[in-house]
């Protein structure tokens, strides 16, 4: 790599790392308020927080890479541009395909980086913030109900207590379940203590009542007891009863998945459709700078205008994005529409490598291009100051 090659590589791997780091920080900001209630409702530390919402961090990067990577190449090469430094550097005779290969670097490197992640990083990730958020709702009775509050520890059931004794045992506690749409169960006890074991955790209550009203029954069944256990293992998902999601499974695990897997058995296109999006996804960034640099690549002078090359940019990659969006959402019920997201990645290389090899000038039509002007001018005159 020559000293020219190692600085546009230098300037374009920097513009992409600040464009990502700055993307991926205010997305996961406003990504991590939808779970501050672990900090006030559920009681956990700053730490806890910001290491629960920081393990989606792999997904955004996951997704915002390839538009960073397109963000830093159209900057780079519009300072090229405007400091004349693409002009000269072919009136050196230094072809736009040299230049290119610069930026196709970058693009190898950040296409690595989407592969590991897509294949790993994401995943693990995943798993890991299911993991941490369901040992936070395993410990919620013991570390976060508070006497006389009435506390969710998870959607649909309600949970208070009247007081935590010395000893640890919980008096006075009441419990409300409506997960299930049909049936409302109401236990009341007057004491319960928290048991763990080999099997779970439970939440082992003594000397109380059972209120099941189903939905189409007038009045509901009581019974009466003197011990029984309510399950809290549900909420923590222990290792036996983790069913991981398709996103969450690994790449490997999607290629060869189990044929004994329920969660495949049942639906097997949204495994072919999360594969085929994953494999797909280090070509991102490659087909994205071939576009940018189709677009923007081609020397200009300072007079020409390079709004509509980057929008024309812009637009291209959009539209590629959507293709595969489209394809991977509807490729579920069709599979052969899993295959245009490949058909329009191919013809963006074609494309691009065509332009960009012959060193042409994409530009729009002359007629586009006066009629713009002309709309452009027509605004200016009628907001102008007088």
């Amino acid at each position: 790599m020559g000293s020219i090659s190692r600085y546009i590589f230098r300037t374009t791997f920097g513009a992409f790392t600040i464009v990502l780091v700055s993307l991926t920080a205010v997305i996961w900001v406003t990504q991590a308020l939808r779970d501050f209630d672990l900090m006030t409702s559920q009681g956990q530390n700053i730490l806890v927080f910001v290491g629960i919402t920081g393990l989606i961090i792999p997904l955004l990067v996951l997704v915002i890479a390839p538009i960073a990577l397109l963000i830093a190449v159209a900057h780079v090469l519009n300072k090229l541009s405007t400091d004349s430094e693409i002009i000269v550097m072919n009136s050196a005779g230094m072809s736009p395909w040299f230049l290119f290969r610069a930026f196709m670097t970058v693009a190898l490197v950040v296409s690595l980086i989407v592969t590991a992640i897509s294949a790993y990083f994401a995943p693990k990730g995943l798993r890991m913030l299911r993991d941490w958020l369901t040992e936070v709702r395993a410990n919620v009775v013991s570390t976060i109900v508070q006497p006389g509050r009435f506390t969710s520890i998870e959607s649909g059931v309600m949970i208070h207590i009247r007081e935590r004794r010395n000893n640890g045992q919980l008096a006075g506690i009441f419990l409300d379940d409506r997960r299930n749409p049909n049936e409302r169960i109401t236990v009341l006890a007057e004491v319960g203590e928290l048991l763990d074991n080999d099997n779970g955790t439970f939440l082992v209550l003594q000397r109380g009542i059972v209120q099941r009203h189903e939905l189409k029954e007038p009045d509901p069944a009581m019974i009466k007891f003197e011990r029984y256990a309510f399950d809290l293992a549900q909420f923590s998902g222990g290792p036996q009863s983790v069913k991981y999601s398709i996103r969450e499974r690994y790449l490997w695990q999607l290629m060869f998945p189990d044929p004994q897997d329920p969660f495949y058995i049942e639906q097997p296109g949204q495994f072919r459709a999360e594969l085929h999006d994953r494999l797909v996804a280090p070509l991102y960034p490659l087909a994205f700078v071939v576009i940018a640099f189709a677009y923007l690549g081609a020397p200009r002078t300072t007079r020409q205008s390079r709004t509509l090359p980057m929008m024309g940019a812009i637009g291209g990659v959009a539209l590629l994005r959507l293709i595969g969006f489209v394809s991977t959402v509807f490729g579920a019920n069709a599979p052969w529409m899993l295959s245009l997201q490949y058909a329009a990645i191919v013809i963006a290389f074609v494309f691009g490598l065509f332009v960009i090899r012959r060193g042409l000038i994409v530009e729009p039509p002359a007629f586009l291009t006066n009629w713009i002007a002309t709309l452009t001018e027509r605004i200016s005159q009628r907001f102008a100051t007088p």
